[in-house]
């Protein structure tokens, strides 16, 4: 179980969560919404220690992990698939595996299990990251995520951009690492995208909390989303 415990962060002097509290379980896809500058990104990047908390605490299964540099919270098994993708453009897809292999000493099998969940990638393991179609860059950047054997998978926007076909493969995926009781903080503007995966909601604005429901509750009542997106 991932825990973020009223995170406070800030970019300078500006303020950006105010006492965020948020819990991921084992095997839930949690669905973090707000409005653009809501602070969505910046709990991701709290998340993977690439912004110190003012104060607060995250953990990881009752592990502090806040405390932790950067380049160690990825060692505790948590995947982050960030907006943008951030690849290594002129390493192969292969190479690009291999970085993510590296972070938790995985071998062969792990890289065989990724690869069977994305086998367009199989076909290009020597190709160029730059290369690829955006779709094929997004599912090298979950690819390379899932080579960490995460216990936890942050995606930021994994579908923008993409073409219908790339995010329902994005999306069976998504729903297999769940199954497999990975917990799944998913950040999304595709209402459609959330509906058909999410277990919860959490809202935010402002970089506060303003309520956390059950997915079907939104199934059953889109006035939920208009009162606090507006769409």
């Amino acid at each position: 179980m991932l825990e973020l415990s009223e995170i406070n962060v800030a970019y300078g002097r500006a303020q950006i969560l105010r006492d965020l509290s948020l819990t991921v379980n084992a095997g839930e896809i949690l669905c973090l919404l707000g409005r653009n500058g809501a602070g969505k990104t910046t709990t991701m990047k709290a998340i993977m220690g690439l912004l110190p908390l003012m104060s607060g605490r995250i953990t990881l299964d009752g592990q502090t992990i806040s405390e932790l540099p950067a380049h160690k919270v990825a060692g505790t098994g948590i995947g982050y698939i960030p907006q943008g993708r951030r690849l290594f453009a002129d390493l192969t897809v292969a190479q690009n595996l291999e970085i993510g292999l590296m972070v938790r000493n995985s071998g062969g099998a792990v890289r065989d299990g990724v690869l069977d969940l994305f086998p367009r990638l199989r076909e290009r393991l020597h190709q160029r990251a730059e290369t690829l179609s955006g779709g094929e860059q997004q599912m090298l950047a979950t690819a390379r995520a899932l080579c960490l054997e995460p216990r936890v998978l942050l995606l930021d926007e994994p579908t923008e951009g993409l073409q219908p076909s790339m995010i329902e493969a994005i999306r069976q995926v998504i729903v297999v690492m769940r199954d497999r009781g990975v917990a799944i903080l998913l950040v999304e503007q595709r209402i459609d995208a959330i509906l058909s995966v999410a277990d919860r909601v959490a809202f935010i604005e402002n970089g506060r909390n303003l309520e956390t429901l059950p997915a079907d509750a939104l199934r059953a009542d889109h006035a939920i989303l208009e009162r606090h997106l507006g769409v």
